[in-house]
C-alpha cells in the first residue's frame, strides 16, 4: 500500500464526513480516546472545542481531521487506531481499507457491494399482489375441494397457462377425480 496515515487521512475524511454511523456519542469516544490516551496529540482546550455539542457532528468531525492532519503522521496513526477501536464496521469500510483488502486479494474478481435485504425493485404493492393471487388460489382450491368428492376443477383452470404435458396431468386429474 505505501501509503502513510496521513494520505490515508487525506482520502479518507470525505467518507468519514459522510457517514452517517459516525453519531455525536462516537465522535466524542474518539475524541476523549485522543485527549486522554495522547494529550500530545489532542490537548485539553482542542478536546472542549471539539466536544461543544452547539456545532452539528459533522462540522466537529472535520475540524478535528483536518486539526489532526496538520500534526502529522502520529496523530492520523492514533486517529486510526481509535477509530478501529471504537467503530470497527466504520473502519473496515473506509475507501483506504477496501483497497487494501482488494490489493492484498490478487484472485478476487472487482467486488460490487449491494445493499443487503433488497428482494427486488418492484415495490412492496407487486409482493401484496402476488400474495393475494396466491391466497385467492388456495381458498379457491380449498373451497373447491369441500364441493367436489376427491377432485378439483381448480386444477382444470391451473392448467390452462402449462405447458402442453403438465396441462395434460392436471386436466386427467381432474377428470378421474370426477368420475369416482
Amino acid at each position: 500500500m505505501g501509503d502513510s496515515f496521513h494520505e490515508q487521512l487525506v482520502e479518507d475524511s470525505a467518507f468519514l464526513k459522510a457517514e452517517q454511523r459516525l453519531d455525536t456519542e462516537l465522535v466524542d469516544k474518539l475524541i476523549l480516546q485522543l485527549n486522554r490516551i495522547y494529550p500530545q496529540i489532542l490537548s485539553d482546550k482542542e478536546a472542549t472545542k471539539f466536544r461543544n455539542l452547539d456545532v452539528p457532528t459533522s462540522v466537529r468531525l472535520g475540524e478535528l481531521l483536518t486539526n489532526l492532519q496538520g500534526k502529522g503522521e502520529e496523530a492520523c496513526k492514533e486517529f486510526y487506531r481509535a477509530l478501529h477501536l471504537h467503530v470497527e464496521e466504520v473502519y473496515y469500510s473506509l475507501p483506504t481499507r477496501l483497497r487494501l483488502r482488494d490489493a492484498l486479494d490478487p484472485l478476487a474478481s472487482p467486488h460490487v457491494y449491494r445493499q443487503r435485504h433488497v428482494m427486488n425493485d418492484r415495490g412492496p404493492l407487486f409482493f401484496l399482489g402476488c400474495f393475494g393471487v396466491a391466497v385467492g388460489m388456495a381458498i379457491l382450491y380449498y373451497y373447491s375441494e369441500a364441493k367436489v368428492a376427491g377432485g378439483s376443477r381448480a386444477l382444470g383452470m391451473a392448467a390452462l397457462g402449462l405447458k402442453r404435458k403438465a396441462q395434460e396431468v392436471l386436466v386427467w386429474y381432474t377428470e378421474e377425480s370426477l368420475m369416482k
